[in-house]
């Protein structure tokens, strides 16, 4: 052939070869672009499946209970004076003052005209109970001795004035050693002496010496046997 006729195959075959390949490329480039714009397909959601329920009726409100009364306030209590409290007072306790006791020492006046043994101080006829009480206290050693400890000694005490008078310093009457002495006496002396009347104040020795110690007892009209009897007391003014 010759190259004229040669040339024209070949233009058409380089024409369709470059169509062909276009195309190929067209189609590559549109499956591409579809497949990017589309991107992947979303998973369809599972099916649910609805049924029709009846709604149940709500329950019945509950009653309004009424509001509880507010306790009323109390009222407020009245303000009133205020009290004194009383004040004690601790009671002192009054200090024993000194008990009068009158005094058993006798004077010499007080003594002028008091009937003395052997001076008719016995009181009656037949019994001369001083001269007899005298003997009898002289010789109790007991009598003397109180008269010593009392602090008497050498002087007139006054023992009995219509009761026994107390001495001062001691608990009972009339020098108790001494009062026991005498009551002894008077009791177991005869109804008749013990009965007789006397009169004044008799005075009883307890020695003969100069400054003997010595009892007055009596005053006026009086029996010996009224010291037997006589109540406890003091000296008479």
């Amino acid at each position: 052939m010759s190259r004229r006729t040669r040339r024209p195959h070949a233009s058409r075959r380089r024409w369709g070869a470059a169509a062909l390949s276009l195309a190929i490329h067209v189609a590559a480039g549109v499956a591409l672009l579809a497949t990017w714009t589309a991107g992947p397909r979303p998973a369809e959601p599972p099916v649910m499946s609805v049924a029709l329920v009846t709604p149940t009726p709500p329950a019945p409100a509950a009653p309004e209970s009424a509001p509880e009364p507010k306790p009323e306030n109390p009222p407020p209590p009245k303000l009133g004076r205020a009290s004194k409290l009383p004040v004690t007072v601790a009671p002192i306790a009054a200090r024993p003052g000194p008990t009068f006791v009158p005094s058993v020492e006798m004077s010499d006046a007080q003594l002028a005209g008091a009937a003395t043994v052997g001076a008719g101080a016995g009181g009656g006829q037949g019994c001369d109970m001083a001269r007899w009480l005298q003997k009898a206290l002289r010789e109790d050693h007991g009598v003397q001795a109180a008269v010593v400890e009392a602090g008497d000694a050498g002087k007139a005490i006054r023992v009995w004035d219509g009761a026994w008078v107390r001495h001062p310093g001691q608990e009972g009457e009339g020098l108790a050693a001494v009062r026991e002495a005498i009551q002894w006496r008077v009791a177991f002396a005869p109804v008749a002496c013990r009965t007789e009347p006397v009169h004044g104040l008799i005075v009883l020795s307890l020695n003969d010496g100069p400054g003997a110690s010595r009892l007055a007892m009596g005053g006026g009209e009086w029996r010996w046997q009224d010291l037997l009897f006589s109540r406890a007391g003091g000296a008479r003014p």
